[in-house]
């Protein structure tokens, strides 16, 4: 891969701190804006966000920053309610996984209400979690301890799924609130009904570690991953073993997301780099990333709800990639 090829990002937002985690809302904000989360050591900033693509008005990005949070420890992971609105009684609503083992579901009125419910039970380091996305009421984690658990936002664990390796994916289907992904570090990912409990279908990466996998939720019948340096994409309709993969990063791959926009579009990142890491944004037509860019100890990875635009954190800023459909 030629270094000359690499872009710039298309947009940069400065922050106070270097950022660990970002997330975009895959929900809308019930404004025209997106909700937007960035997290690092012992601190939330959620914001808005709006592009000169959705705002002729606008030049490149307006971000609004809504409130800043305090966190007791550095935030691993963090996951947007659908509860989250800014029209009628706003309302925003997000939960953190840190290193302590506990998840912590924050509920705010960007005014003087404000809560934070700590939920305890995993005995491992908690690598992924998600709301269930239609209603919001629930609340799935994996963890190095072998377990995906579901809890009610009351911090009451409903369910917990035994697996075989550590936890490192999960993803709740859009419309159906009982079935679930779980993707496993040694290379298994399995689909699961909450009413049973069962596994009901599984893929199989053929290589370990598995570092992160998607569903594509715009087109349920595929999902993506990164093991290796390698990205894979299966059809599940089709066969448990990928249908394509591809080498992707030299050193090896970090983080897949499926774009919201385009369900051909996806990102993969590289492991961070003592100076900085890659994004590569690929197109399933087209055999080489359509884009590549890096950051400076780049961390974490987002796409946009409509635009086919994604986010990586990095040192005191948010940099943010378009991508042509």
């Amino acid at each position: 891969m030629q270094e000359d090829s690499s872009r710039t990002p298309s947009y940069t937002v400065t922050c106070e701190d270097y950022v660990h985690v970002v997330e975009f809302s895959p929900f809308s904000s019930g404004t025209s804006a997106s909700l937007l989360a960035y997290g690092g050591n012992q601190y939330v900033v959620v914001g808005t966000c709006l592009f000169q693509e959705e705002d002729m008005d606008i030049e490149g990005v307006e971000f609004n920053v809504l409130r800043a949070f305090h966190h007791e420890l550095r935030v691993d992971a963090l996951a947007w309610s659908p509860e989250s609105r800014l029209d009628r009684i706003p309302t925003i609503r997000f939960c953190t996984a840190a290193a302590d083992r506990k998840l912590r579901l924050l509920t705010s009125d960007l005014q003087d209400r404000h809560e934070v419910k700590v939920m305890e039970g995993h005995t491992g380091y908690i690598n992924h979690l998600v709301f269930e996305p239609t209603e919001g009421k629930q609340i799935a984690s994996v963890s190095d301890d072998h377990t995906c658990r579901v809890w009610d936002l009351d911090g009451n664990e409903s369910t917990t799924l035994r697996l075989r390796s550590p936890g490192i994916s999960v993803c709740w289907h859009p419309e159906e609130a009982f079935k679930l992904m779980v993707a496993e570090k040694k290379g298994t990912i399995r689909f699961y009904d909450l009413v049973t409990q069962q596994a009901i279908l599984s893929l199989d990466c053929g290589q370990s570690p598995l570092m992160s996998a998607d569903w594509c939720l715009t087109n349920t019948i595929k999902v993506g991953a990164v093991a290796g340096n390698d990205w894979l994409i299966w059809d599940i309709t089709r066969s448990s073993y990928p249908q394509e993969k591809r080498p992707a990063h030299i050193d090896k791959a970090r983080l897949f997301k499926w774009s919201r926009a385009n369900q051909n579009l996806f990102a993969t990142t590289g492991c961070p780099g003592k100076i900085c890491s890659q994004l590569f944004i690929h197109h399933l037509g087209h055999p080489q990333p359509v884009t590549i860019g890096s950051a400076t100890v780049g961390s974490g990875l987002s796409w946009h709800r409509t635009l086919p635009l994604c986010v990586i954190g990095s040192d005191r800023k948010l940099c943010f990639w378009m991508t042509e459909m």
